[in-house]
């Protein structure tokens, strides 16, 4: 059989009558700010929820996923010379953390996965490397046993990137909480949103600490100060709202059956798809518990040959956007002043060029997603829908 190629728009979240509420309430309250009278509230509340849900010690609500990679980063040390490794294949924010605590991203293929290669990791790793930010892409979770293997051998730090994956699962594990630190997106096209927001995850209370503390200018003025361990330093702004807390607390609590219900769709899916003679079903880290997934052909050619030149919008390699050779701004090593360029104090010269990761352009370049159904898709739908995938 073969794959014929369909685009539909797929709902990743619900949105209703249990968010105004929450909101309401807040408003109700008029207490908007979480601190200065708001402890205890509703960011905090979903913060204790996350950490159960997660089988976590802590767990920090920010302004943004990438906000929460950057105040990551900033826990663990990382700064200037300093060289972290990251996916070739991930949204630019990704690669942009480093640069904001005065590190280089180093760029690592993927694997059929669409994930981290861990074999480029090992060939990547120089005497400056301090940290590896593996990416769970599109809800597909990384090989994260290989990972800390070599986290483990070389002494580094492991940041994983969940904030396209909140929810998925690695060998019974949430993803995210794996590594030293994990980070989570909420913005409007992640599977919990409040349009804008993110939030960390760890079970090292230093690095909850200088999180917390980086997160937030005022940390030393708080309530918790005098508790605190970690010395206070020079930190920003990335606290959210009240009313971000109460959007987030209703929707966590339908996160596990969204999941579950995923999981069902996505397993007839695969077996479905199965049946497919000129292409097979990418490479999954963990295939009993998967929430996504794509189709790959043995080379482009076989694509066209499939499919004809005309469907290549239909592949990955088409949504340029999360591939590195359009990630203008560390492409061209812009920054935002001359005198606080991380690369003038890298140890050693760092080039990018739109070829040095060949494998990942190769993969993208002959995989296609398969969406169209969501969790709210009854099973019929799904079945039909997918097997429109085949002719």
């Amino acid at each position: 059989m073969a794959i014929l190629i369909k685009k539909k728009e797929t709902k990743m979240f619900d949105i209703g009558q249990e968010e105004i509420d929450a909101i309401t309430k807040v408003f109700e309250s008029k207490q908007f700010m979480r601190y200065r009278g708001g402890e205890g509230g509703f960011t905090e509340t979903f913060e204790k929820d996350l950490c159960k849900m997660m089988d976590v010690k802590h767990a920090l609500t920010l302004t943004s996923g990438t906000s929460a990679l950057i105040a990551a980063l900033a826990a663990l040390g990382i700064g200037p010379g300093d060289e972290v490794i990251v996916p070739a294949y991930t949204w630019v924010a990704t690669a942009l953390a480093p640069i904001a605590v005065g590190a280089v991203p180093i760029l690592a293929e993927i694997n059929e996965s669409l994930t981290i290669d861990p074999e480029d990791i090992r060939k990547k790793i120089t005497p400056y490397t301090k940290a590896i930010i593996p990416v769970h892409m599109k809800n597909l979770p990384c090989d994260m046993d290989a990972i800390m293997e070599i986290a483990q051998e070389y002494d580094l730090m492991v940041v994983e990137d969940a904030c396209q994956a909140m929810g998925a699962t690695y060998k019974g594990k949430n993803v995210g909480t794996i590594g030293d630190v994990g980070t989570f997106s909420f913005n409007q096209y992640k599977t919990l949103t409040c349009g804008e927001g993110g939030a960390l995850v760890t079970n090292i209370s230093k690095i909850y600490e200088r999180a917390l503390i980086y997160h937030d200018a005022g940390a030393y003025t708080r309530n918790y100060a005098a508790d605190m361990k970690e010395p206070f330093f020079a930190g920003v702004n990335y606290r959210v709202s009240e009313i971000q807390g109460a959007i987030l607390g209703v929707q966590l609590k339908r996160l596990n059956g969204y999941m579950d219900a995923l999981r069902e769709r996505t397993a007839i899916a695969r077996e479905i798809l199965a049946d497919a003679s000129d292409c097979k079903l990418t490479l999954h880290n963990d295939p009993a518990n998967a929430i996504a997934l794509s189709i790959t052909y043995a080379t482009r050619e076989d694509f066209e040959k499939a499919k004809g030149k005309d469907s290549k919008d239909a592949l990955l390699s088409s949504g340029g956007r999360h591939i590195y050779t359009n990630w203008e701004p560390i492409m061209k090593q812009q920054v935002l002043n001359e005198k606080m360029n991380p690369y003038k104090w890298a140890n050693r010269e760092i080039k990018y060029t739109k070829d040095m990761c060949p494998k990942t352009l190769d993969i993208l370049s002959r995989t296609i997603w398969v969406g169209g159904f969501d969790v709210n898709t009854p099973i019929d739908d799904v079945k039909t829908i997918v097997k429109e995938y085949l002719v």
